[in-house]
Protein backbone atom coordinates (compact mmCIF):
# COMPACT_ATOMS: atom_id res chain seq x y z
CA UNK A 1 0.00 0.00 0.00
CA UNK A 2 1.74 3.16 -1.20
CA UNK A 3 1.86 6.27 1.00
CA UNK A 4 2.13 9.79 -0.38
CA UNK A 5 5.26 11.80 0.36
CA UNK A 6 3.11 14.43 2.06
CA UNK A 7 1.67 11.93 4.51
CA UNK A 8 5.08 10.54 5.42
CA UNK A 9 6.53 13.99 5.95
CA UNK A 10 3.57 15.04 8.12
CA UNK A 11 3.92 11.89 10.20
CA UNK A 12 7.64 12.30 10.80
CA UNK A 13 7.48 16.02 11.54
CA UNK A 14 4.58 15.69 13.98
CA UNK A 15 6.05 12.81 15.99
CA UNK A 16 9.44 14.44 16.44
CA UNK A 17 7.93 17.78 17.44
CA UNK A 18 5.69 15.95 19.88
CA UNK A 19 8.67 14.15 21.38
CA UNK A 20 10.12 17.48 22.48
CA UNK A 21 7.08 18.59 24.48
CA UNK A 22 7.26 18.09 28.23
CA UNK A 23 4.07 17.87 30.28
CA UNK A 24 5.94 19.13 33.30
CA UNK A 25 7.17 22.41 31.76
CA UNK A 26 6.03 25.34 33.89
CA UNK A 27 7.24 28.85 34.71
CA UNK A 28 9.61 28.70 37.67
CA UNK A 29 8.01 29.61 40.98
CA UNK A 30 4.43 29.04 39.81
CA UNK A 31 4.01 25.51 41.06
CA UNK A 32 2.48 23.95 44.14
CA UNK A 33 2.55 20.47 45.65
CA UNK A 34 -0.14 17.90 46.41
CA UNK A 35 0.77 14.93 48.59
CA UNK A 36 -1.24 12.00 49.84
CA UNK A 37 -1.57 8.24 50.06
CA UNK A 38 -3.57 5.83 47.89
CA UNK A 39 -5.31 2.72 49.21
CA UNK A 40 -7.23 -0.11 47.56
CA UNK A 41 -10.75 -0.36 48.95
CA UNK A 42 -11.09 -3.31 51.31
CA UNK A 43 -7.50 -4.46 50.75
CA UNK A 44 -4.98 -1.88 51.95
CA UNK A 45 -2.27 0.46 50.67
CA UNK A 46 -1.57 0.63 46.95
CA UNK A 47 2.03 -0.55 46.87
CA UNK A 48 3.21 1.06 43.67
CA UNK A 49 1.14 2.24 40.75
CA UNK A 50 0.57 5.69 39.32
CA UNK A 51 -1.42 8.73 40.38
CA UNK A 52 -2.49 11.08 37.60
CA UNK A 53 -3.89 14.60 37.34
CA UNK A 54 -6.09 16.23 34.69
CA UNK A 55 -5.89 20.01 34.31
CA UNK A 56 -9.44 21.40 34.37
CA UNK A 57 -8.45 24.07 31.84
CA UNK A 58 -7.28 21.57 29.21
CA UNK A 59 -10.33 19.35 28.76
CA UNK A 60 -13.47 17.78 30.20
CA UNK A 61 -13.64 15.99 33.55
CA UNK A 62 -12.21 12.47 33.32
CA UNK A 63 -14.56 9.49 33.22
CA UNK A 64 -14.19 5.90 34.35
CA UNK A 65 -17.01 4.58 32.17
CA UNK A 66 -17.65 6.80 29.11
CA UNK A 67 -14.32 7.90 27.59
CA UNK A 68 -10.60 7.95 28.32
CA UNK A 69 -9.07 11.39 28.68
CA UNK A 70 -5.26 11.46 28.60
CA UNK A 71 -3.82 12.70 31.93
CA UNK A 72 -1.99 16.01 32.09
CA UNK A 73 0.59 14.74 34.61
CA UNK A 74 1.45 11.39 36.19
CA UNK A 75 3.47 10.50 39.30
CA UNK A 76 4.61 7.22 40.84
CA UNK A 77 3.05 5.88 44.04
CA UNK A 78 5.89 4.72 46.31
CA UNK A 79 6.22 1.57 48.40
CA UNK A 80 4.52 3.33 51.30
CA UNK A 81 1.48 4.14 49.11
CA UNK A 82 2.47 7.80 49.09
CA UNK A 83 2.91 10.30 46.27
CA UNK A 84 4.20 13.83 45.84
CA UNK A 85 2.93 15.78 42.84
CA UNK A 86 4.46 19.10 41.82
CA UNK A 87 2.02 20.88 39.52
CA UNK A 88 1.51 24.31 37.93
CA UNK A 89 -1.03 26.30 39.88
CA UNK A 90 -4.60 25.61 38.84
CA UNK A 91 -7.45 23.17 39.37
CA UNK A 92 -7.13 19.46 38.71
CA UNK A 93 -9.05 16.21 38.72
CA UNK A 94 -7.23 13.16 40.08
CA UNK A 95 -7.16 9.39 39.79
CA UNK A 96 -4.81 6.44 40.23
CA UNK A 97 -4.10 3.01 38.80
CA UNK A 98 -2.11 -0.09 39.68
CA UNK A 99 -1.78 -2.15 36.52
CA UNK A 100 -1.98 -5.83 37.39
CA UNK A 101 -2.53 -6.56 33.69
CA UNK A 102 1.02 -5.56 32.83
CA UNK A 103 -0.25 -3.06 30.26
CA UNK A 104 2.06 -0.01 30.60
CA UNK A 105 -0.15 2.55 28.84
CA UNK A 106 -3.72 3.34 27.93
CA UNK A 107 -7.07 2.72 29.62
CA UNK A 108 -7.39 0.32 32.58
CA UNK A 109 -7.73 -3.39 31.87
CA UNK A 110 -9.94 -5.93 33.60
CA UNK A 111 -8.76 -6.34 37.21
CA UNK A 112 -6.46 -3.32 37.35
CA UNK A 113 -6.90 -1.33 40.58
CA UNK A 114 -8.30 1.98 39.39
CA UNK A 115 -10.36 5.03 40.38
CA UNK A 116 -11.22 8.61 39.49
CA UNK A 117 -11.54 10.70 42.66
CA UNK A 118 -15.16 11.76 43.23
CA UNK A 119 -16.97 14.24 45.44
CA UNK A 120 -20.03 13.45 47.59
CA UNK A 121 -22.31 13.82 44.55
CA UNK A 122 -20.37 11.23 42.56
CA UNK A 123 -18.79 13.79 40.22
CA UNK A 124 -15.03 14.05 39.54
CA UNK A 125 -13.53 15.99 42.43
CA UNK A 126 -11.43 19.12 41.87
CA UNK A 127 -8.18 19.80 43.70
CA UNK A 128 -6.74 23.31 43.80
CA UNK A 129 -3.00 23.83 43.49
CA UNK A 130 -1.63 27.16 44.71
CA UNK A 131 1.90 28.32 43.95
CA UNK A 132 4.39 27.89 46.75
CA UNK A 133 2.07 25.76 48.90
CA UNK A 134 1.84 22.07 49.79
CA UNK A 135 -1.53 20.41 50.28
CA UNK A 136 -1.81 17.01 51.97
CA UNK A 137 -5.07 15.35 50.89
CA UNK A 138 -4.60 12.41 53.27
CA UNK A 139 -5.52 8.82 52.43
CA UNK A 140 -7.86 8.09 49.53
CA UNK A 141 -9.23 4.54 49.66
CA UNK A 142 -11.27 4.49 46.45
CA UNK A 143 -9.24 2.18 44.22
CA UNK A 144 -10.94 -1.10 43.30
CA UNK A 145 -10.69 -3.72 40.52
CA UNK A 146 -11.78 -2.30 37.17
CA UNK A 147 -14.57 -4.20 35.39
CA UNK A 148 -15.26 -3.81 31.69
CA UNK A 149 -18.94 -4.46 32.42
CA UNK A 150 -19.14 -0.95 33.89
CA UNK A 151 -18.37 0.72 30.54
CA UNK A 152 -21.25 2.73 29.10
CA UNK A 153 -22.42 1.41 25.73
CA UNK A 154 -25.44 3.60 24.94
CA UNK A 155 -25.40 7.32 24.24
CA UNK A 156 -21.64 7.57 23.82
CA UNK A 157 -19.73 9.67 21.29
CA UNK A 158 -17.18 7.50 19.52
CA UNK A 159 -15.13 6.74 16.42
CA UNK A 160 -14.76 3.19 15.13
CA UNK A 161 -12.61 1.69 12.44
CA UNK A 162 -9.63 -0.49 11.64
CA UNK A 163 -5.89 0.07 11.73
CA UNK A 164 -4.19 -1.42 8.69
CA UNK A 165 -0.52 -1.85 7.82
CA UNK A 166 1.13 -1.13 4.45
CA UNK A 167 -0.10 -4.50 3.15
CA UNK A 168 -3.68 -3.74 4.14
CA UNK A 169 -3.51 -6.26 6.98
CA UNK A 170 -4.92 -5.65 10.50
CA UNK A 171 -2.49 -4.05 12.95
CA UNK A 172 -3.11 -5.42 16.44
CA UNK A 173 -2.16 -3.68 19.69
CA UNK A 174 -2.34 -0.09 18.43
CA UNK A 175 -3.91 2.84 20.24
CA UNK A 176 -5.63 5.78 18.55
CA UNK A 177 -5.01 9.25 19.99
CA UNK A 178 -7.34 12.19 19.36
CA UNK A 179 -5.89 15.72 19.14
CA UNK A 180 -7.71 19.05 18.95
CA UNK A 181 -5.19 20.72 16.62
CA UNK A 182 -3.97 19.69 13.13
CA UNK A 183 -0.30 19.79 14.14
CA UNK A 184 -0.96 16.96 16.61
CA UNK A 185 1.80 18.41 18.79
CA UNK A 186 1.84 17.92 22.53
CA UNK A 187 -0.52 15.88 24.64
CA UNK A 188 -3.56 14.25 22.98
CA UNK A 189 -7.04 14.68 24.47
CA UNK A 190 -8.36 11.12 24.29
CA UNK A 191 -7.04 7.61 23.74
CA UNK A 192 -8.66 4.39 22.60
CA UNK A 193 -8.14 0.89 23.89
CA UNK A 194 -5.69 -1.18 21.87
CA UNK A 195 -6.83 -2.56 18.51
CA UNK A 196 -7.82 -6.23 18.44
CA UNK A 197 -6.67 -9.06 16.16
CA UNK A 198 -8.83 -7.71 13.36
CA UNK A 199 -7.32 -4.24 13.76
CA UNK A 200 -10.59 -2.85 15.15
CA UNK A 201 -10.51 0.08 17.58
CA UNK A 202 -13.06 2.13 19.47
CA UNK A 203 -12.15 5.70 20.40
CA UNK A 204 -14.54 7.16 22.97
CA UNK A 205 -14.87 10.95 23.05
CA UNK A 206 -16.46 13.68 25.11
CA UNK A 207 -18.93 15.68 23.05
CA UNK A 208 -18.54 16.85 19.48
CA UNK A 209 -15.96 18.81 17.53
CA UNK A 210 -13.10 18.18 15.13
CA UNK A 211 -10.54 15.56 16.06
CA UNK A 212 -7.22 14.71 14.41
CA UNK A 213 -6.25 11.07 14.77
CA UNK A 214 -2.91 9.31 15.12
CA UNK A 215 -2.37 5.59 15.65
CA UNK A 216 0.63 4.51 17.69
CA UNK A 217 1.52 1.48 19.79
CA UNK A 218 3.26 3.54 22.49
CA UNK A 219 3.24 7.13 23.66
CA UNK A 220 6.02 7.74 26.14
CA UNK A 221 6.96 11.22 24.96
CA UNK A 222 10.30 10.20 23.46
CA UNK A 223 11.21 9.80 19.81
CA UNK A 224 9.92 6.61 18.17
CA UNK A 225 12.27 3.76 17.31
CA UNK A 226 12.78 2.68 13.71
CA UNK A 227 10.74 -0.46 14.41
CA UNK A 228 7.70 1.42 15.73
CA UNK A 229 4.53 1.44 13.63
CA UNK A 230 2.60 4.71 13.37
CA UNK A 231 0.02 6.41 11.19
CA UNK A 232 -2.24 9.43 10.71
CA UNK A 233 -5.85 9.40 9.54
CA UNK A 234 -6.64 10.80 6.08
CA UNK A 235 -3.32 12.67 5.67
CA UNK A 236 -4.03 14.79 8.73
CA UNK A 237 -7.60 15.83 7.94
CA UNK A 238 -9.99 15.93 10.93
CA UNK A 239 -12.98 13.78 11.77
CA UNK A 240 -16.01 15.98 12.53
CA UNK A 241 -18.20 14.65 15.34
CA UNK A 242 -21.53 15.51 16.94
CA UNK A 243 -22.40 14.69 20.53
CA UNK A 244 -23.89 11.21 20.78
CA UNK A 245 -22.67 10.24 17.30
CA UNK A 246 -20.79 7.02 16.52
CA UNK A 247 -18.84 7.24 13.26
CA UNK A 248 -17.79 3.94 11.75
CA UNK A 249 -15.36 3.00 9.00
CA UNK A 250 -12.68 5.49 10.06
CA UNK A 251 -9.70 3.35 9.03
CA UNK A 252 -6.14 4.46 9.74
CA UNK A 253 -3.14 3.28 7.68
CA UNK A 254 0.10 2.72 9.57
CA UNK A 255 3.68 2.27 8.47
CA UNK A 256 6.95 1.40 10.20
CA UNK A 257 8.91 4.54 11.10
CA UNK A 258 12.11 3.21 9.55
CA UNK A 259 10.31 2.52 6.27
CA UNK A 260 8.78 6.00 6.29
CA UNK A 261 12.23 7.57 6.66
CA UNK A 262 13.56 5.55 3.73
CA UNK A 263 10.69 6.71 1.51
CA UNK A 264 11.18 10.42 2.18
Amino acid sequence: MRRSTGLLLLLLVSIFFCAGVSAGDSPEGKTGVITGRIAIKGIGPMMGGTVFFFDEADGPPPSATKYWRVPTEAFSVDDNAGFTATLPEGKYYMGAIERLSGEPLGPPQEGDYFFISQDKKGKPKKYTVKKGTTTDIGIISDAKPFKRSTLVKKGITAIEGKILNEKGEPAEGMMVFAFSTPTMVGRPLFVSERSDKEGKYLLRLYGGGKFYLRARANYGGGPPSADEIMGIYNEGKPVSMKRGQIRKGINIPVIRVGVAEQQR
